[in-house]
């Protein structure tokens, strides 16, 4: 584990980083001027609107079944808080006993030192194609761009990751990477890009899972070298864990000789009997599915396979030594926290620049490269509180989204000492001080009524435009509370103050 570092770009893909030390977890653009874009493509509402509505019904409808439901998640939040507090131990005791087991552990500091190993273990077997379970991991350094480079071509396999790799796309979702597509897009998207897919294809879904299949059938039968991810990794073990729907991650974990796992540092469970816990919480929470249809799991190397570990730091150390951004690490990939909020829905995935969207990217992404190489992203919200509702390891996303946003103000203005405070800084100032002293406090409260005025107007010259061109102001009481109060209490003592 080593210490944070800024990041640098070292190349782009479709418009995010591919190299540097932190891969593709910096935005290039600002989140406000991507989200401009994006709402203006009513397809993308439409699609988002539809998919991320059926998730949300089909969660309430299991999560209901459980009576235990707020238990469950207070445990899965202790779990990953202990391994928090001890996740040296932890990853010493996983590397200890995947070694054991005939594993080989390597430790990357960063993206790029995470891509150079792959592609080198990969070189080591002469192979020139792998296939892929769909990981986060992988997604955040970078890799398949890194070993295209190479000259080693990378297959996604699972489903949705295939299509956003066909159409030349950048996943929007953290659970369904294609999420802000619909089928009649995906069948074009096929009969495009797949090699001998039948002219007559229809957009029915079978149709196109079954097109699929027989396009990755082939990859998956040659294959010499397969990489994953990991849902979790159990410490006492070294047991590994993939939770997937479709059965193509346990043939790529299966079947081809060598596996290579790229693994965040925070995916550790201390104790076999913790998965009890996180298999409840995690399908429920992500495909609204009492549990995953595909649950694999494998312990060192297997059935002679050589199995390599890798295991990712890439700003996670850094996050870790913030007290109140730590809890971010809890995070199980469930992408809850996207499918209840607004701003999401609104945007889509591809608004937030990095491959960690939503509330939960809002919050990861500027903590894994520093809040100075993604300073829109913690206002990317509005703070409505429903990605903490949902979230099933009860990471309070909001006050980290404030905590953040503080940083951010606080790293301009040591950047700029010098410079003059934005209006915004000078009103909240302003108010600041008119509330630190109770008479001062009291006359501005009886001015309040003079706002109407002002809400008549339909917007404030600048730079106050900015902020009542997206604002609706309310309309403030002909009586302030403390004056009916002063005139309650005169009435009821008889008094004429």
């Amino acid at each position: 584990m080593t210490a944070h570092t800024a990041p640098t770009s070292g190349g782009t893909f479709l418009g995010m980083p591919v190299a540097g030390p932190t891969g593709r977890l910096r935005a290039a653009r600002p989140f406000p001027a991507a989200a401009h874009d994006a709402l203006g493509d009513a397809q993308l509402r439409r699609n988002l609107g539809n998919a991320t509505a059926t998730i949300r019904a089909k969660r309430a409808r299991v999560v209901g079944e459980l009576p235990d439901w707020a238990g469950l998640r207070a445990a899965g939040a202790a779990i990953k808080d202990d391994v928090l507090a001890h996740l040296d131990t932890y990853l010493v005791q996983l590397e200890e006993q995947v070694t054991k087991r005939g594993g080989t552990v390597h430790w990357a500091r960063d993206a790029d030192e995470a891509c150079r190993i792959v592609t080198g273990l990969v070189r080591n077997t002469g192979a020139r194609e792998v296939v892929k379970v769909k990981s986060m991991a992988t997604q955040e350094i970078g890799l398949n761009e890194y070993l295209a480079t190479a000259g080693i071509d990378a297959v996604e396999t699972d489903l949705a990751e295939l299509i956003v790799q066909l159409g030349h796309d950048e996943p929007s979702h953290i659970l369904v990477p294609a999420i802000h597509r619909n089928r009649s897009e995906i069948r074009e998207i096929f009969l495009r890009e797949m090699p001998g897919v039948d002219p007559a294809l229809t957009d029915d879904p079978p149709a196109l899972a079954e097109a699929a299949r027989r396009h990755l059938r082939r990859r998956f039968l040659a294959a010499e070298v397969a990489i994953s991810g990991a849902n979790f990794a159990i410490a006492e073990t070294g047991t590994l864990c993939v939770v997937e729907s479709e059965g193509n991650g346990r043939m790529c974990l299966t079947l081809p000789r060598t596996l290579i796992t790229v693994m965040g540092i925070e995916k550790l469970l201390p104790a076999w009997s913790d998965l009890e816990v996180f298999l409840q919480l995690l399908p429920r929470s992500s495909t609204g599915e009492r549990m995953n249809p595909y649950t694999s799991m494998w312990t060192g190397a297997t059935e002679d396979q050589d199995f390599h570990l890798i295991l990712l730091d890439n700003g996670r150390t850094a996050t870790l030594a913030d007290p109140r951004g730590r809890a971010a690490l809890r995070c199980i990939r469930c992408s809850a926290c996207l499918n209840v909020c607004p701003v999401y829905e609104r945007t889509g995935g591809h608004a937030y620049g990095t491959v960690y969207p939503g509330p939960i990217g809002a919050v990861l992404s500027p903590q894994l490269t520093g809040v100075a190489d993604n300073p829109t992203l913690p206002f990317a919200s509005s703070l409505c509180g429903a990605c903490f509702d949902a979230c099933p390891v009860a990471i309070d996303i909001p006050s980290m989204l404030v905590h953040l946003r503080s940083r951010v103000v606080d790293a301009k203005h040591d950047a700029h000492p010098l410079a003059p405070p934005t209006p915004e800084a000078a009103a909240m100032g302003a108010a600041a001080w008119v509330m630190r002293d109770p008479k001062r406090w009291t006359r501005a409260l009886r001015l309040a009524p003079l706002l109407r005025f002002v809400r008549r107007l339909r917007s404030l010259l600048p730079p106050l435009s900015a902020w009542t061109a997206s604002r609706d102001l309310p309309n403030p009481p002909r009586e302030s509370l403390r004056d009916w109060w002063v005139r309650e209490g005169s009435i009821q003592d008889g008094s004429h103050r």
